[in-house]
């Protein structure tokens, strides 16, 4: 059995002083690396229960936490397409969340998420740097496993947003206007006598 007596105390679980000292290097790694990402989450306006699904979401807040884009070249998955129908956009990236400064998200905002263990997917990222929407497809909750016998980061894998006629409205400009900039008009193309 392998057995480290300078920090785990012989065993592998750890102490609590040294697990919160490498939580601690990870908050402030992502800190300095990071970028300020908004998360904003998903409300469901009329939850199909046969399918498990809302046709029309609404995201009506944004809270800005500190994420690592662990893409470091670039945005991955199959880049741009050209499909029969036009220019199709498959962007993804991997983006790293603190579990502690998740927490300390959903402390200060009871009742708004859909769980609160954990980020859900389908909801939203805003990049400031990119001005770009992402959905979180999957949450990666075990990655690293267990250092020191607990788990301290979220692993969110994105995938580009394809605005369908959700709600957008977080009071801030520059997510607003992505709504204002997809949404199509219809009085633009009304025929008049």
């Amino acid at each position: 059995m392998a057995t480290n007596f300078y920090f785990q105390a012989g065993d592998t679980s750890g102490t609590t002083n040294e697990q919160r000292l490498v939580e601690d290097l990870i908050i402030e790694s992502l800190k300095i690396y990071g970028h300020d990402i908004y998360y904003m989450p998903r409300s469901l306006i009329n939850r199909d229960t046969i399918f498990d699904e809302d046709s029309l979401s609404e995201f009506t807040q944004a809270y800005p936490v500190e994420m690592y884009l662990e893409n470091v070249d670039g945005f991955g998955g199959d880049g741009e397409l050209f499909q029969r129908f036009g220019l199709e956009v498959r962007d993804q990236a991997t983006f790293v969340l603190s579990r502690r400064r998740w927490e300390q998200l959903v402390e200060s905002t009871e009742g708004t998420f859909i769980t609160e263990a954990r980020p859900a997917e389908g909801d939203l990222l805003f990049f400031p740097k990119t001005r770009s929407l992402f959905e979180i497809k999957f949450v990666e909750f075990q990655d690293p496993f267990y250092q020191l016998g607990k788990v301290y980061v979220f692993r969110l894998q994105c995938e580009l947003f394809e605005y369908s006629s959700e709600y957008i409205d977080t009071g801030l400009a520059g997510i607003d206007q992505l709504e204002d900039d997809n949404t199509v008009d219809q009085l633009l193309f009304e025929l008049t006598l």
